[in-house]
């Protein structure tokens, strides 16, 4: 027995298993950045992350009913599956061209703090979800929490020819 009366099971403590896979995650992460540098590091999330948006896209267009998500669903989709995983995602601006998002939890909590190839799953889920319903996607990770920036914002461009920066951020395509 531990703290006179109590038992183990009883103790007050922060683990659970949200606060495992968040710390498992980013020790993952922090490891490959330390091994294999953060360049390859993103590099393996981002196969991760391109699975994972495979995946969503699927389940959200047979929960819709629709082979193919218009740019309103996509956004709403963007950030409802964001919610879904305790993100604070929201919708900044959308048009033709582009859709800006903004972020103000991550769903890796403060897990993320320091581990920048974690938002590589970001990068890839959106980019992954946008292409596959647009045609095209270049995400750019303008700010991150995991960067320190205290807030997160994202920008997806829609065509190829129409960039503010054309050599930042992800390129992705319909595969």
């Amino acid at each position: 027995m531990a703290e006179g009366n109590k038992t183990i099971a009883d103790l007050s403590l922060s683990i659970d298993r949200d606060v495992f896979l968040r710390n498992l995650l980013r020790e993952l992460s922090g490891t490959l950045e330390d091994v294999v540098g953060l360049d390859e590091a993103a590099g393996f999330v981002s196969i991760v992350g391109q699975h994972i948006g495979e995946w969503m896209d699927r389940e959200y267009r047979a929960a819709i009913g629709t082979p193919q998500l218009n740019l309103q669903q996509v956004s709403d989709v963007l950030v409802d599956l964001k919610k879904r995983i305790q993100g604070g995602f929201g919708i900044e601006s959308m048009d033709q061209e582009k859709i800006v998002l903004a972020n103000t939890a991550c769903p890796f909590g403060d897990a993320v703090q320091g581990r920048p190839s974690l938002c590589m799953m970001t990068s890839n889920v959106f980019g992954t979800v946008t292409a596959e319903n647009m045609g095209y996607a270049r995400v750019c990770l303008n700010k991150t929490i995991a960067n320190g920036d205290g807030a997160c914002m994202v920008t997806i461009y829609l065509n190829q020819d129409n960039l503010e920066d054309p050599d930042s951020g992800r390129e992705y395509f319909k595969s």
